[in-house]
């Protein structure tokens, strides 16, 4: 609220306002705003016209988020340029818009909250990023990928595979088959005893 009691209502008569205060609540987007209480940097000029008072002139705060990548937190500043027009009361301008149309000087005030919140909103960013080439967060673990380094990797399995990788034992190689047992041959280097039975078989009348 700004207090406009010493502003002749004069066409041509100007206030300056150059002070800091303290913002008023979080103002801005989900992923980056102005904090509540940060320090507002106002550079205004009140002017009396026919009709009301023309504010001009800019407002300058820090922010705070977070990336939209990697979610990291972030932080910068925010400048935005302020023109708005407060009509007087019982002014033309007043009886002939809409009450969001055009602000309204009340009680020899004008409040600047709404205004300041629509210039800023726009100002922002909708999707703040900690640096411009920031790779983001590692869709399989999650980590962000500027801290994991550019090794880092997952070994990815086909889908249609992905059960089956649970029933094999990781302590068998794959693609080994177990070996058969050899069967020593008989003493004495001759045939086995099948054959030497075999032979008798066939010599019986």
């Amino acid at each position: 609220m700004f207090d406009i009691f010493r502003l002749p209502r004069r066409p041509g008569s100007m206030q300056q306002v150059q002070q800091t205060v303290p913002s008023p609540s979080r103002i801005g987007l989900d992923l980056v705003a102005i904090p509540e209480g940060a320090p507002l940097d106002l550079d205004l000029r009140f002017e009396s016209v026919s009709e009301g008072v023309l504010v001009t002139g800019t407002v300058s705060a820090p922010t705070a988020g977070e990336c939209a990548r990697c979610l990291t937190a972030t932080s910068g500043e925010v400048e935005v340029q302020l023109t708005e027009l407060f009509a007087y009361p019982g002014s033309t301008t007043e009886a002939t818009t809409e009450a969001d149309e055009v602000g309204h000087v009340v009680d020899g005030t004008i409040d600047l909250e709404q205004p300041l919140i629509d210039a800023v909103v726009l100002q922002l960013p909708l999707s703040p990023v900690c640096r411009d080439d920031c790779p983001g967060l590692c869709a399989e673990c999650g980590v962000a990928l500027a801290e994991a380094g550019p090794g880092h990797h997952h070994d990815r399995i086909d889908p249609r595979w992905a059960k089956l990788s649970g029933m094999v034992d990781p302590r068998r190689q794959v693609g080994a088959l177990p070996r058969e047992r050899e069967v020593p041959p008989p003493a004495g280097g001759g045939r086995s005893d099948r054959g030497k039975l075999s032979d008798e078989t066939r010599k019986r009348p």
